[in-house]
């Protein structure tokens, strides 16, 4: 006897996950593409101009950072687990790098600026290592330089009240040379020696 054939309930839920791997595989080659600026001849396209503030309230822009490397990470102060031990591995990179920690500028740009005012970074940087910049600005500042940084990020709500949320964004490390150039995307969560030994190849 002919077994009866699935409802159609049954067939969406089997074709949702199928749906969804396609929707992923599309998104994965898009964000490829935008990664890449559509040219390896030309370089990544990362990076750019951008005017935000520091942890006094001073006006620091790209150009600021010329002449060092910069080690750029985006993140925010309420982050539970990945931005803070992201940043502890930074510090101890740092640490093992020796001499050399001091061709690089550790820089922390918030995505969440509506809770990290320029007081709210300085303290929080302020418990990895002094050579840490953090960088906040308006909403429509922080949009546009993570969009040059090909970040994403995104609110996600955890109750009614207005500060009832966390972020959630993509994390990784991008170096910057000491012209503003990007040169390499490095892991978020790489061990403190795995990252010192990355910078340490990538440092003249």
């Amino acid at each position: 006897m002919p077994e009866p054939s699935p409802s159609p309930d049954a067939r969406g839920k089997f074709l949702l996950p199928v749906v969804g791997l396609l929707v992923l595989a599309l998104l994965v080659g898009a964000g490829a593409t935008m990664w890449l600026g559509g040219s390896l001849a030309d370089g990544p396209a990362v990076g750019g101009s951008f005017s935000l503030l520091d942890g006094d309230g001073k006006r620091v822009t790209d150009r600021d950072l010329r002449g060092k490397y910069a080690l750029v990470y985006f993140g925010y102060t309420f982050c539970p687990d990945v931005c803070p031990t992201t940043l502890n591995q930074v510090s101890e990179a740092l640490d093992r790098l020796g001499t050399k920690a001091g061709q690089v500028r550790p820089v922390f740009i918030t995505i969440d600026p509506a809770r990290d005012t320029p007081a709210v970074m300085k303290q929080y940087v302020s418990a990895f290592t002094p050579r840490l910049l953090p960088l906040t600005g308006s909403d429509a500042e922080i949009a546009d330089v993570a969009r040059k940084f090909r970040v994403y990020y995104a609110p996600h709500r955890t109750g009614d009240q207005p500060g009832d949320y966390t972020m959630d964004h993509s994390s990784v490390l991008y170096l910057m040379g000491p012209e503003g150039k990007f040169l390499a995307p490095l892991r978020a969560d790489a061990p403190a020696r795995e990252l010192a030994e990355n910078l340490s190849k990538q440092l003249k």
